[in-house]
């Protein structure tokens, strides 16, 4: 039996980002030649490949991140500058400013990688290595941080909410109060993690209203919470304010589990961590929100007549 083969030639162009900047730019990349053989009667299957913010991704799964912002941040984020937030590349790397934001508008600057994609093909899941080396010059009215999250909310309005899911090293200043860690408050810089998107997790949410009311009740908080937060992968643990100094803050995430050092140092280890897939943020905004287990909630903004900021020298992620 004679078989008939037929080549196909294929080309395929391999982004350098997620997405280009501007819907409708073209993105450098690498373009590979490859010609193929196969039985001229052969199914022949076109996959679209999945994007990820490294051009050898597209190839090889996911090889990481490697981000300095010198000269000029990489195509790959989607940046978010509003109400008095700004970008600027400095000699050092990127900050974040707000400045002259008011009590009125939302203000945020903000850099991520998942923006314009749905939350299932957010690109980052364990297990990987995270590493920020960043500085914070002037106290923050509002919150600030860097990691990985799912984006369950924006102040803008941008997304249809979900129930969050998150792993990375935040900060809220008072009168934010989101103890949802026993013990630890509800304020300050710390490391998270938090997954209410598990089933494990949506077996409480019918009876969330009653768990509200029944740990405002004397000594029910302390025993119940405890339940609840396991459920959720809530762990949390404060850490030394940042100033002016740079350091290198990491993050190892692993399947069920995860570790934070601050300069090489474990500030917090854990067996809670999130399922994924969950996008990178870094940000400076000036909001605050109150969520309490005991069912206290509010939310506002600050005013920042001044100017706060948040500057990253370095972010890389590795597989």
């Amino acid at each position: 039996m004679v078989t008939e083969w037929l080549r196909l030639s294929v080309t395929i162009k391999v982004q350098a980002c997620t997405r280009p900047r501007d819907r409708g730019a073209a993105a450098p990349g690498l373009v590979v030649h490859a010609q193929v053989a196969c039985p001229a009667r052969a199914p022949v299957t076109v996959a679209r490949l999945r994007p990820w913010s490294d051009p050898g991704a597209w190839l090889f799964g996911n090889p990481g991140m490697n981000e300095t912002f010198r000269p000029r941040p990489q195509h790959c984020w989607r940046r978010t500058q509003t109400g008095g937030g700004r970008l600027v590349v400095t000699p050092d790397g990127l900050r974040l400013i707000v400045a002259g934001a008011t009590n009125r508008r939302y203000a945020n600057a903000q850099i991520d990688d998942y923006t314009g994609l749905p939350r299932e093909r957010f690109p980052w899941r364990a297990p990987l290595r995270m590493s920020v080396v960043a500085r914070v010059g002037t106290p923050v009215q509002g919150t600030a941080g860097f990691g990985f999250w799912n984006a369950p909310i924006s102040p803008i309005g941008k997304v249809l909410p979900v129930l969050p899911a998150a792993i990375w090293f935040f900060y809220a200043s008072p009168p934010a109060d989101m103890p949802l860690a026993h013990s630890v408050p509800g304020f300050g810089w710390k490391v998270a993690t938090i997954d209410a998107t598990t089933r494990r997790a949506l077996v409480w949410a019918p009876a969330a209203p009653l768990v509200l009311l029944a740990n405002r009740l004397p000594g029910v908080y302390d025993r119940l919470w405890h339940r609840v937060q396991r459920a959720l992968a809530v762990s949390e643990a404060l850490i030394p304010l940042p100033d002016d100094t740079f350091r290198t803050y990491t993050l190892e995430w692993l399947t069920g589990s995860a570790r934070f050092l601050i300069d090489g140092q474990v500030v917090h280890e854990t067996d809670c961590a999130p399922r994924g897939p969950l996008g990178f943020v870094a940000w400076v905004d000036n909001q605050w929100l109150i969520a309490t287990p005991r069912g206290r909630f509010g939310w506002g903004l600050h005013a920042v007549p001044g100017a706060q900021w948040m500057e990253l020298a370095r972010v890389r992620i590795e597989n």
